[in-house]
């Protein structure tokens, strides 16, 4: 009788021990929309997974692929995703075109704008002002061909002042290195593979970064659904906090982050990954982040990107109140 209590007893003890285990180190799953192919510039939550960032706040997370920001935000928007990479200006435009659209940028990765022309050293073109009557090669659907017009503007140039030529984006940088255009419009984080390109031809890139030709604008952000930061608020606030030592990592040691990518993405070629992901921190760690703070979203800055994209898209100044797009509840709740 008591050999059969004593087994009882023991038998409970187990089941109540596999209950508090599971209900303990259960993982709450979060899906993260990437806005484009993975590469350098997308490590840092690859990196929260291989690291075990993300496990360790008790997160199991998963990523899926995208093709856009617009896309990116209408799969958050309409729930399958959770959360993820987007321009902030898209949201912004998105949001005019959708007043009750349920995404919210929450964190901003680049601080920076990320746009520049890339040209050869010897073309004569050092500066935005030496664009003047160029030939610019540059891919039909990048949002940097939006804010051309206002950088030339803003450079004292004619919004017409260069003979753009629209292309395959897989061809600009063999367009350049072949002499077929005087420039090219690219973004920073690709400055390794056209530095790449053009040393295999004996030639020097010269890059002239569009943020520092009046520029200024928050860009790459996260955003998330309001359903997602209503509903599961702990979490998300568990996901921000390991995604920002994701990026501390990634930018700390870029080889190992570039290795985590790999792992999970085998067709990324870890050396280009990494020369990436030293471009793509320049746009995460600067002048900006030393004053304001990693992933901060200040109401001066938002306000300026704001200004920015209504120029670019055409929009009403008044159509749209910026602070309506941001939730800073994650940022706060990291500090």
């Amino acid at each position: 009788m008591l050999k059969t209590i004593a087994r009882s007893l023991t038998l409970a003890a187990s089941l109540s021990a596999a209950l508090f285990s599971t209900s303990t180190f259960a993982l709450d799953k979060v899906t993260y929309q990437l806005d484009w192919l993975p590469g350098g510039d997308k490590s840092p939550v690859y990196v929260g997974i291989k690291e075990g960032f993300f496990k360790e706040a008790g997160l199991d997370v998963s990523i899926s692929g995208g093709r856009g920001s617009t896309d990116a935000i209408t799969k958050i928007a309409t729930g399958q995703s959770d959360i993820g990479s987007a321009d902030i200006g898209a949201l912004m435009a998105a949001r005019v075109q959708d007043g009750t659209l349920p995404v919210k940028v929450v964190f901003t990765i680049f601080n920076q704008a990320p746009h520049a022309f890339f040209t050869l050293k010897g073309s004569g073109i050092e500066s935005v002002a030496d664009i003047d009557g160029k030939q610019v090669a540059t891919s039909p659907f990048t949002s940097s061909n939006a804010f051309l017009p206002l950088v030339l503007r803003e450079n004292g140039l004619a919004e017409d002042a260069v003979r753009l030529n629209r292309t395959d984006p897989g061809a600009l940088g063999p367009m350049l290195m072949n002499g077929n255009t005087d420039a090219i419009i690219a973004w920073v984080t690709n400055v390794a593979l056209f530095d790449a390109q053009a040393s295999l031809v004996g030639k020097e890139m010269v890059v002239i970064p569009w943020s520092e030709a009046g520029l200024e604008l928050y860009s790459s952000s996260v955003v998330a659904s309001e359903r997602f930061l209503t509903e599961r608020p702990d979490v998300a606030k568990r996901f921000i906090t390991a995604f920002a030592r994701s990026i501390e990592f990634t930018n700390a040691n870029p080889k190992a982050a570039a290795a985590a990518l790999h792992s999970m993405v085998p067709e990324v070629d870890p050396d280009v990954a990494a020369a990436q992901i030293l471009d793509t921190m320049k746009l995460v760690y600067n002048e900006v982040t030393e004053a304001d703070g990693l992933g901060a979203l200040t109401a001066e800055r938002v306000a300026l990107a704001w200004d920015w994209v209504a120029q670019a898209e055409g929009l009403e100044k008044d159509a749209l109140d910026p602070e309506t797009i941001v939730d800073r509840s994650l940022l706060e709740a990291m500090n």
